[in-house]
């Protein structure tokens, strides 16, 4: 009988830009969902957003709200996705 040596799982080294992009891809969905639950629960759960059954004053202050919010949701995915991070590479 032949001896064989045991086969050696020969792995590339895996590619760290591409998990950075996964992460920035995975920030991005999360803090967008979490911008629209807040605002769905404050415009439809409590009724700012609602004519019927708000005041003026509410509904002035939850566009507003909206609005600045977008805003810095905006702002904090462009800068996250203009910054470029040394990423370790493993093909070297």
């Amino acid at each position: 009988m032949e001896t064989q040596e045991p086969q050696q799982d020969r792995k590339e080294p895996f590619d760290m830009r591409i998990v950075q992009y996964f992460v920035r891809i995975m920030r991005t969905v999360f803090l967008g969902f979490f911008w629209m639950i807040i605002n769905v629960f404050l415009g439809l759960y409590l009724g700012f957003a609602i004519p019927e059954e708000s005041t003026p004053g509410r509904m002035i202050f939850f566009y507003s709200w909206l609005v600045l919010s977008l805003a810095g949701y905006l702002l904090i995915v462009i800068r996250m996705w203009r910054k470029n991070e040394n990423v370790q590479d493993n093909y070297k």
